[in-house]
């Protein structure tokens, strides 16, 4: 390059030379920001765990930190059950299959004792379980002629009892359990067969003893989708669920006595509306998380997961985000006021609740960036985490605080959360459902367990009764 020789081009060449040294500062400038916004990113991918996100407590892996609970817990208790906790520690039974007396024959001075005065002095129990066995039952078809008339009349064989050699409801009752509450795979349970019973029993019969289960779960189903229809609190939430490859997705709505379970390709409207649903038709509290498509159904009152808030606040605050500390303050203590959710606060303590709630929001408001719009100048402004979390708290403040201001409306979604847990132990061990029919027969069947559960009752024996033709729920059919 040559350089100028009069001062005027010189003047001219430093001109433009600064002119182009500030474009490349501008354009530099622009790719530091974008790299420190993607370094953000990423590190806020790192940081995410159980306790500031949505993220499994088992994603948090060996390294994972110790971080104090999202809710306040009492300092100076002891390990272990607390007073007034209902125990399970094994007692002695007033009914035993075998009792062996242990009586002495001699006295250390070496006359014969009368066995007949003896007395008992102290009785100990062993549980155990005996060797496991198949039991074989032989139904012998005879037939007989009336010495009257001459007529031969035969004998008729059980309903159930179709095949030369089969295995009986006891059997297809334990494989159902097996494979669905206790989430083991066909090949295990062949092994498990054969290691107790000596018999290895066929892949083809555990489906077969599935589907039946599916089949004659139907009306126990409706039974419970009525139930939860009539109750003054349901819990709703989804789930992934890997079906043929695809993403699906296992919705429940339960609550304390009963479960729901169904499978959908969908997640949002579509699936809510479905026939397996009973969102369209229910008319009192759901509790949900802040899923947008659950606030499309205005038939019902709506109450947003405490929790799922809180680990979010929790987030912010790691980043020293101030008013997301005062906010996870204030949402604890109206939680304690209300006892845990339990009841709701006096009329004096909801509007001092209202006003601390609005007064930390428009705090929040004033110093949280706003949206800035994207280097193209295309699409919706980019808002922060923070700035998208007071956007649904001002707009959902009534669902937030609905556990404070009503009666029996809980914090948590934790109900949901525990009832459709199962399914991610179920996809760890399995990967995923070959069929969307047998994705639908694992969530009737689990949904029934569920609810068999909650209510107390015997799992084998209700699944026995259910091969039969009846279980609980169709006997009694609870409200």
């Amino acid at each position: 390059m040559e350089l100028p020789n009069d001062i005027p081009s010189c003047h001219a060449l430093i001109l433009e030379q600064q002119r182009q040294f500030k474009e490349m500062q501008e354009e530099m400038q622009a790719q530091i920001n974008i790299l420190l916004a993607r370094v953000l990113e990423l590190e806020d991918r790192l940081n995410k765990n159980s306790q500031n996100s949505n993220k499994p407590p088992s994603s948090d892996g060996l390294k994972k930190k110790n971080i104090s609970p999202a809710f306040p817990r009492k300092k100076g208790k002891k390990t272990g059950g607390q007073p007034g906790h209902p125990g399970k520690t094994l007692e002695q039974s007033d009914q035993v299959d075998f009792c062996k007396p242990l009586l002495p024959t001699h006295c250390i001075c070496g006359q014969t004792l009368d066995i007949k005065q003896s007395e008992i002095i102290e009785k100990r129990q062993v549980f155990d379980i005996p060797e496991p066995r198949l039991e074989i039952t032989e139904y012998q078809k005879r037939r007989c002629i009336c010495k009257h008339c001459g007529h031969t009349n035969q004998g008729e064989f059980p309903k159930g009892v179709n095949a030369y050699v089969q295995y009986g409801i006891g059997v297809k009752s334990l494989v159902v359990l097996l494979n669905i509450a206790f989430q083991l795979p066909l090949k295990k349970i062949q092994t498990l067969f054969a290691d107790l019973f000596g018999y290895a029993i066929n892949e083809k019969t555990i489906i077969g003893a599935t589907q039946k289960c599916y089949d004659q779960l139907e009306q126990s189903e409706q039974v419970i989708k009525q139930s939860l229809l009539q109750k003054l609190v349901v819990h709703f939430d989804e789930t992934g669920l890997r079906v043929f490859g695809k993403l699906h997705w296992l919705h429940t709505a339960c609550n304390n006595m009963f479960t729901h379970l169904f499978v959908h390709a969908k997640r949002g409207k579509k699936a809510l509306t479905d026939n397996d649903s009973i969102l369209p038709l229910f008319k009192n509290w759901a509790i949900h998380d802040c899923w947008k498509s659950y606030f499309d159904f205005t038939n019902c009152l709506h109450g947003i997961c405490g929790a799922h808030i809180l680990r979010e606040l929790t987030a912010l605050e790691e980043n020293q985000i101030q008013w997301a500390k005062w906010m996870k303050r204030y949402l604890i203590t109206i939680y304690l006021m209300s006892d845990k959710g339990k009841n709701k606060l006096t009329e004096l303590q909801q509007q001092k609740a209202l006003l601390l709630f609005n007064k930390i929001w428009t705090y929040a408001d004033k110093i949280e960036p706003p949206p800035k719009k994207t280097t193209a100048g295309r699409g919706r402004p980019k808002a922060t985490k923070g700035r998208n979390l007071l956007i649904r708290l001002k707009k959902h403040q009534s669902a937030i605080l609905a556990f404070a201001f009503h009666e029996k409306v809980p914090f948590t979604n934790n109900q949901a959360e525990r009832d459709i847990r199962p399914a991610k132990t179920k996809q760890k061990i399995a990967g995923s459902f070959r069929t969307l029919h047998g994705a639908k027969i694992y969530a009737r069947i689990l949904g029934f367990v569920s609810t068999t559960r909650k209510h107390q009752f015997s799992i084998f024996k209700e699944l026995k009764s259910t091969f039969e033709g009846e279980n609980f729920l169709t006997r009694t059919k609870p409200s």
